[in-house]
């Protein structure tokens, strides 16, 4: 986290940019451009006018090794555009800043209000939480969600591959996972999940009967959209989970479950949590899931981080198990919580020794894990969720973990946003809705000791696919909230106010209507 020296300044004028900027002077006139009606662009990026004016612009870059990471000033005047940032990243998000500039005069006439910004981010970790385990959704879906995030400056897309229902990794040498683990009988009904009673977290499933999938990514479908995230500055860290929400991974080998060979080689249909999870007894076992995470580091080889979940994991299996209370004996233990510490250990000295850096659900804190291990916060206290020993943020950064914020009760967007009459089903429909207003008062430090707030690395907004079967369902409940929460972690406490950023917004929206998004209104 970057101690600011200055403060965000209220966008008083006419140029409602969102995320909002630091420094800010508006000038008078603009930049005008005559766009070239015979160009083409590489990209959909490009094809819009703003983007095909961008392409055209007379931008002098330079570099400035006194801005701050990903920081950067950005001086328009009638003549061009000048842009300085100490690195590429910082030149990117001048040029988003210079894209929500822009004023469209007519098909072929774009001009740039002239202004004078300095600007850079409080968190390093801006993200997104897509879950494709629930309900894959395809490279054009993932595109657009990675295109829009871009262009409100967040930088992390956390990429929820595998869960108990499903698989969606085609990890070389393991074709198994995809054959077994990336189809399933049939699913729950859209939106019967609805008749959910909390606090019991099961239900009896309205199934549709209909088999869904096989549906994965290979390699190059992986290549593609890591070159895609790349080009817009966003780092995509891929969730493996272990050792529970793994049932669509013992459906490829169910020799790694508790129960061993006999278990069904089908992933769970329902939404509820599995009850039969990696053996951790077994060294074949570990061994496996560590040779699975080798293979998904080499085809994510610029993602300093892999996500390994953690979360949920029932312990029932491991009591019964002979080998997991072998096991427990050999560390010198007795609860079966040392085991989940124990396979976290395994893991983070394991990826370490490939330059990886381990992220993990609170529950992964539990115990005596290494601190190099990074903890992501998604419940404000024990009693929330279906979590097993629940580790706070303040524990956490007191012990010297880094920490993510993504706590439920702001920022899981598959949550109801208290819209009236809203089309879409929601995931935990009795829950307290997550308006626009409460996503923006999401506060990733809350709790946290001064002293300690340098260990909040950031936060993400996070959209769970149990109630997402489509892009069209997924942009409806990601935007604008999404919006509210890309400013949230791109200026920290010295965000406007909410009063300031509703009314960026009403121009906002119409901006993002051009860029093709969907969304829901704003009340």
């Amino acid at each position: 986290m970057l101690a600011c020296a200055l403060t965000a300044v209220a966008d008083k004028g006419s140029l409602s940019l969102v995320p909002s900027v630091r420094e800010c002077v508006e000038g008078n006139g603009s930049y005008r451009l005559v766009l070239d009606v015979g160009w083409k662009g590489s990209d959909w990026y490009d094809f819009d006018a703003v983007g095909r004016a961008l392409c055209q612009a007379r931008i002098v870059r330079r570099n400035d090794g006194a801005l701050p990471a990903e920081g950067y000033s950005l001086n328009v005047t009638t003549s061009g555009v000048e842009i300085s940032s100490s690195d590429a990243a910082g030149a990117f998000y001048a040029e988003q800043t210079l894209r929500q500039l822009a004023t469209i005069e007519n098909s072929n006439v774009v001009s740039f209000a002239c202004v004078t910004v300095r600007d850079w981010p409080q968190y390093r970790w801006r993200g997104v939480l897509l879950d494709e385990a629930r309900h894959f959704l395809g490279k054009v879906a993932v595109k657009r969600v990675l295109e829009t995030m871009a262009r409100h400056k967040m930088n992390v897309l956390h990429w929820h591959l595998t869960d108990d229902q499903g698989w969606r990794l085609d990890v070389p040498g393991h074709p198994a996972l995809v054959k077994y683990g990336a189809r399933r009988r049939q699913s729950v009904v859209f939106g019967s999940h609805a008749r959910w009673l909390p606090p019991r977290y099961e239900t009896q499933y309205e199934y549709d009967g209909v088999p869904y999938g096989p549906y994965y990514y290979d390699g190059d479908d992986i290549r593609e959209i890591l070159a895609y995230a790349k080009a817009r500055h966003v780092m995509v860290v891929p969730e493996i989970e272990v050792p529970g929400h793994m049932r669509a991974f013992l459906a490829a080998y169910p020799e790694c479950s508790c129960v061993g060979p006999g278990l069904p080689r089908e992933p769970r249909c329902g939404w509820s949590i599995d009850d039969d999870v990696l053996c951790v007894g077994n060294d074949d076992a570990v061994n496996r899931y560590l040779d699975v995470l080798d293979g998904v580091c080499k085809m994510f080889p610029d993602a300093s981080y892999i996500h390994i979940g953690g979360d949920e994991c029932r312990r029932g299996r491991w009591k019964a198990c002979e080998s997991c209370q072998r096991r427990l004996r050999e560390i010198g233990e007795e609860s079966e919580d040392a085991l989940q510490a124990w396979i976290t250990t395994k893991v983070v000295r394991h990826l370490e020794g490939v330059g990886r850096r381990v992220v993990g659900w609170d529950e992964v804190l539990a115990g005596n894990v290494p601190t190099s291990t990074v903890g992501m916060t998604w419940r404000s206290e024990a009693s929330g969720g279906a979590g097993t020993a629940f580790v706070s943020a303040a524990t956490a950064v007191r012990r010297g973990h880094d920490m993510i914020m993504t706590p439920a009760e702001f920022c899981y967007l598959d949550m109801p946003q208290g819209l009236l009459n809203d089309p879409f089903p929601y995931y935990a429909p009795w829950t307290a809705p997550i308006t626009l207003e409460k996503a923006y008062a999401f506060d990733p430090c809350a709790g946290i000791p001064e002293s300690d707030r340098f260990h909040v690395v950031g936060g993400q907004a996070s959209i769970w696919g149990e109630c997402v079967h489509n892009v069209c369902d997924l942009e409806w409940k990601l935007w604008p909230r999404g919006c509210a929460l890309a400013e949230v972690l791109w200026l920290g406490a010295d965000k406007p106010g909410f009063e300031d950023f509703a009314r960026r917004m009403t121009v906002h929206l119409n901006r993002m209507r051009t860029w093709n998004v969907i969304f829901a209104p704003l009340d």
